[in-house]
């Protein structure tokens, strides 16, 4: 399996305090992850900063077999790597119109983006929301309209920071069963977590960040630090 993103010698500091210091981070093409860890050891910085949306120092940096840097963040990374926030922010539109953002903000035609859109809606089960205010959505539809905005982008790697977090019942369990079809159309899909079962979904290895070291692991327990 090819690697789709390596980063080595990627650290991060909060002033004085060491978060993490990670010798080399890989992920394959088409492939899926869980990012577990305790509460503040840096889980969603870390997505963050692969999103190129927080300040952080690199050593080597190849995406798809090409060196790139992560600061300053390349246009080429920014097309294909999404990130989802825990609380995705909603723009006071229509549902349908935060969906599309992304796609009308590339200058795709307005016809591809309708198609595109509502088939996203399908996909999400939220077409009977098309035009609903996104202020009047529960947090399970939030999430469902968040994964369809990142999904029509069509990204090589999606970072997902606790997409079932505050979530319960049928909420949750539609989000979950969102993910495994993110993953069968090729996209590489990290997603940091404690939910148990998006940790044992079929196919998902586990990265566990702690004291500021990224450890990898299969789901027959067995691991070793990342160097």
């Amino acid at each position: 399996m090819s690697a789709l993103l390596t980063v080595r010698g990627l650290v991060k500091r909060h002033g004085e305090r060491l978060l993490f210091d990670i010798g080399e981070l890989t992920l394959d093409a088409a492939s899926a992850y869980v990012l577990t860890g305790a509460n503040g050891v840096g889980k969603s910085t870390l997505l963050r900063a692969l999103a190129g949306l927080e300040p952080v120092q690199a050593g080597a940096v190849e995406f798809d077999g090409k060196p790139v840097s992560l600061h300053p963040y390349p246009q080429a990374l920014r097309r294909a790597i999404v990130y989802v926030h825990q609380h995705p922010v909603m723009f006071s539109t229509s549902v349908a119109q935060n969906i599309g953002y992304g796609l009308v903000a590339r200058g795709e035609p307005r016809a591809r983006v309708a198609a595109v859109v509502e088939a996203a809606m399908d996909w999400a089960g939220v077409a009977y929301l098309r035009e609903t205010d996104p202020a009047r959505l529960s947090g399970g539809e939030k999430q469902r309209v968040a994964l369809a905005r990142a999904r029509v982008l069509q990204p090589r790697l999606l970072l997902l920071d606790e997409p079932t977090a505050n979530l319960d019942g049928a909420a949750r369990e539609q989000v979950i069963a969102l993910i495994p079809t993110l993953m069968e159309q090729g996209t590489t899909v990290v997603m940091a977590c404690h939910d148990r079962d998006l940790i044992g979904l079929p196919g998902v290895r586990r990265l566990k960040l702690r004291d500021g070291h990224l450890e990898y692991r299969s789901h027959k327990g067995e691991h070793g630090e990342a160097q």
